[in-house]
């Protein structure tokens, strides 16, 4: 986030900005600031505060937090006359759609302010879309300048051969061209699959405005000179839908723009009014605040810690009206003391009394809190696994290996290319990948430990690693355990020997074990250096001499001696001398 930026929000709204202030304190509201220089701060927003996404609402709750601001957790709103009409049509294409009008926004005094600005404003979607909105799938936002549209607002569906000028281009394309061609519209087709008929807002002049969830049209963008914006939000989860809606309005209220309702008729002819920007109350008893918290807090405590917090305390009364029973931790009983408690309604991550209660902890200050000892006593006792892992962490020791952690997360290049392995199952993919190094989860530890030399191969030798960890196979967590030594004067009796010391120390009969020698390149050993682990004719590991073929691959230059073993068949099949 821009220093300038927040700096130029805060002062439009009669705060003064310290970034240092800023940065100690932004973590207690949801965020961690993972560095700064003179431009600009680095924030990461916890994924319950969506309202954090933008400088203009990550402003307006510091000025709350950090200065006392008193904020009224409603915004005003009028009428704008403007009306959105919904065809029956959308109910089983993209039902919930709501729409709002924002007037007299501030965007800047200088083209530079402009352009941060617009910036902004896009960043701020993205990321609405890529958190509530699930990558457009539950919501996706359209904002568009008010000056170049003609209202009335209709919600069709056309075939793909309807043509418009979508963003960023500069003659007509149809739907199925969009689809198949455009840049947004290739990313967002697989939301469109199956589809016959596809989403389309439209204004009087049938000119259209948007194409749900996919892209605006190219007369609408906003530009330099826009103060008045006509917002669209469209989707399948209405609480998604209704959150980005708000949070948009929020971000541009806060730059002085007045936010105005649409007439919006839906699907099923109900007609509402969007957005509605009134607050939501909430009940919370002395009870629940004191279970969780362990202090009793006073009406004047809880009113300054939820003002801190964007909120407002309503009122602090006896219960009359009975017992919650649909919420068990919510119980309120006749005669006992609540809180009503008025909170914004964008805050879409408030969805029961704890979540109240947590805002009154951090409002409170959690260094304010006693420091209080559990009363619950309860004796940990181990898995009968624990044992197990334990005692192969302290043979592996006891070899002078040394303990490592690394990823679960591979690919089948290092997993499987690399190692000359086999799939010992179906891999689990990542669904959405963010780097080519990290596109499934492993299925062994040793390709971990390769790439771990090869990343320490500017140290001296000898080099001794092991790990102990989790795999996944089919989808399900597995234990596995391997190490590597990088070393002049290891090889296959040294890898034997090492896999003998850790079977004897779990309890095995060494005379039960089989070995039963690799055929040439199953695996990454060396050939006739390389050894399968039988007990009850399972195979339960392997060991010997890496291949130099197979470290080159991983940038190995050094003889070395490794082993793997299946910790889930070891428990299984050799039985525990402790237990």
């Amino acid at each position: 986030m821009s220093h300038s930026l927040l700096r130029s929000i805060q002062e439009k709204n009669g705060a003064t900005y310290d970034s240092e202030d800023w940065m100690e304190r932004l973590s207690q509201i949801g965020c961690v600031v993972e560095g700064s220089d003179e431009e600009s701060i680095e924030i990461e927003v916890f994924p319950d505060r969506p309202d954090l996404l933008s400088h203009e609402t990550m402003a307006r709750a510091a000025r709350a937090f950090l200065d006392g601001d008193s904020q009224k957790p409603t915004i005003e709103t009028k009428d704008s006359g403007i009306a959105l009409e919904v065809d029956s049509s959308l109910e089983s294409v993209r039902p919930v759609i709501m729409g709002a009008i924002v007037r007299g926004v501030n965007n800047g005094d200088t083209d530079e302010e402009k352009d941060q600005f617009i910036q902004s404003l896009m960043d701020h979607q993205e990321k609405l879309h890529l958190s509530l909105g699930r990558k457009r799938r539950f919501s996706s936002i359209g904002v568009h300048d008010l000056s170049t549209l003609s209202p009335p607002f209709r919600v069709v569906t056309v075939p793909g051969t309807h043509s418009f000028i979508p963003l960023a281009m500069d003659k007509k394309m149809s739907i199925d061209e969009i689809l198949s061609e455009h840049p947004k519209g290739v990313e967002y087709a697989p939301l469109m699959e199956n589809m016959d008929a596809y989403p389309v807002i439209l204004d009087s002049n049938d000119d259209i405005l948007s194409f749900p969830p996919i892209i605006n049209g190219e007369h609408t963008t906003v530009s330099e000179s826009t103060t008045d914006f006509f917002i669209d939000v469209t989707g399948w989860d209405e609480r998604a839908v209704e959150a980005c809606l708000l949070l948009v309005c929020l971000a541009l209220s806060e730059r002085g723009g007045t936010i105005e309702q649409v007439k919006v008729t839906g699907y099923d002819g109900l007609v509402r009014m969007t957005p509605n920007m009134q607050s939501k109350e909430h009940r919370v008893s002395d009870r629940l605040i004191e279970r969780i918290l362990g202090l009793t807090l006073g009406s004047e405590e809880i009113a300054s810690s939820i003002q801190r917090m964007g909120g407002n305390l309503v009122a602090s009364r006896a219960v009359t009206d009975g017992v919650n029973k649909a919420e068990r931790w919510a119980d309120l009983e006749v005669g006992e003391r609540e809180h009503v408690i008025a909170m914004p309604r964008w805050r879409s991550d408030i969805m029961h009394p704890v979540d109240i209660v947590e805002d009154i902890a951090i409002g409170y200050g959690y260094e304010n809190m006693p420091n209080i000892l559990s009363s619950v006593h309860l004796d940990a006792i181990p898995l009968p696994s624990a044992h197990l892992h334990r005692r192969i962490r302290e043979s592996l020791r006891s070899l002078n290996l040394q303990e490592t952690q690394s990823l679960t997360l591979s690919n089948e290049r290092v997993q499987f290319d690399n190692t000359r392995w086999a799939s010992l199952a179906t891999a689990t993919e990542l669904a959405n990948p963010i780097t080519i190094d990290h596109t499934i989860m492993r299925q062994r530890i040793l390709p971990s430990l390769l790439q771990l030399l090869a990343a320490n191969r500017h140290h001296e030798l000898p080099q001794r690693v092991y790990e102990i960890g989790t795999v996944v196979l089919d989808s399900h967590n597995a234990t596995r355990a391997a190490w590597a030594c990088a070393e002049v004067g290891g090889g296959f009796s040294a890898a034997k020997g090492f896999a003998q010391a850790l079977l004897r120390d779990i309890g095995a009969n060494l005379d039960d074990i089989v070995w039963e020698s690799t055929e040439l390149q199953e695996g990454p050993w060396l050939s006739g250096r390389g050894a399968k682990v039988f007990v009850s004719g399972e195979e339960i590991g392997q060991i010997g001499e890496i291949d130099p073929a197979v470290a080159s691959e991983f940038g190995l230059r050094v003889p070395i001696q490794a082993g793997e073993f299946d910790i889930d068949a070891i428990g299984r099949l050799i039985p525990d001398p402790v237990l």
